[in-house]
């Protein structure tokens, strides 16, 4: 690789690309793809994966952080404490991952479909250990209803890391993209990530060797090069993923099916639970609406405390 000659100490700041961020540091990428260990300012803010960042240097061996450009977007969840958790920013696509074991909870795709609505990213269903899938069980879990997803718009990619369909289904979704993958503890993630970034071990290496203290993969958000072009994100898996507060309004806008029958309702402050005339109500009893998606709706109005 060629790199490019650094600036001394008080010259013009470069652009970079926050690859990994941790604590008070991180590892930008410049133009030329060197990798370098950055330091944060407080009086800048903390960048995320995903940021494009102005950097400075401070002295021979040290960069810091100088000013983060304006974000796209910024995928979230919520931590132990409720607070609001940023991941990635700046993304095309979040690639949501479920497998059949561990089962999904009740809702847990719903609520990641509406907090990646929310952001106006791109969400795509990963179902992963495919060969594990076991026809007519569970009639209630995402498996049994993944028609219903396409026919709601949703992109749809079965993989297995152990067989076909492999990840023939996946990859072509995320080539020339920003894509972050997202999903439980146990989902298969990091066999995932492993298929696709055939280079993977090459690439930790390297984002270890500019620190010089090892990269924690699991435990690290750390975005990776696509072969083909494209960025991906892999992110820490969770046992739960939950929402940050949000106002009806923006729990429907979730529901994509939803929108044609907003502002309709009898009432302008309608959380189409149980009210009267309701429009979203009224769309279910018609089949214009699925039901379960309604009744997921309102099941997250509850624990939404809305």
């Amino acid at each position: 690789m060629v790199r490019s000659e650094k600036p001394t100490a008080g010259t013009t700041s470069v652009a970079g690309l926050m690859r990994v961020a941790y604590g008070n540091q991180g590892i930008a990428e410049l133009a030329d793809g060197q990798r370098v260990e950055v330091v944060f300012r407080r009086s800048v803010g903390r960048p995320f994966c995903g940021d494009q960042v102005r950097l400075e240097l401070v002295d021979e061996n040290c960069w810091a952080v100088a000013a983060i450009a304006p974000r796209r977007n910024q995928f979230a969840r919520v931590d132990g404490q409720g607070r609001k958790q940023v991941i990635a920013t700046n993304l095309d696509r979040v690639a949501i991952v479920i497998a059949p074991q561990p089962a999904p909870s009740t809702d847990l795709v719903e609520r990641y479909l509406v907090a990646v609505h929310s952001l106006a990213i791109e969400p795509v269903l990963v179902i992963n250990k495919a060969e594990r899938l076991q026809p007519g069980v569970g009639q209630q879990h995402p498996f049994n209803r993944i028609e219903d997803y396409r026919a709601l718009g949703y992109r749809v990619a079965y993989t297995s890391c152990k067989g076909d369909p492999g990840i023939d289904e996946l990859l072509p979704l995320l080539q020339n993209h920003t894509a972050v993958l997202v999903g439980q503890s146990g989902v298969g993630k990091s066999s995932l990530v492993n298929r696709l970034i055939k280079d993977l071990d090459l690439q930790t290496g390297e984002l270890s060797r500019t620190t010089g203290k090892g990269t924690h993969t699991t435990t690290t958000t750390i975005m990776y090069r696509v072969a083909g072009g494209g960025r991906l994100i892999d992110s820490p898996g969770v046992w739960e993923y939950g929402l940050w507060a949000m106002h009806a309004d923006e729990l429907a806008a979730g529901f994509p099916e939803f929108s044609a029958h907003l502002g309709t309702c009898r009432f302008n402050d309608c959380r189409h639970a149980s009210e009267p005339a309701c429009a979203i109500a009224q769309a279910v009893d018609e089949g214009l609406i699925l039901p379960w998606r309604y009744a997921a709706y309102r099941r997250l109005l509850v624990q939404n405390k809305v």
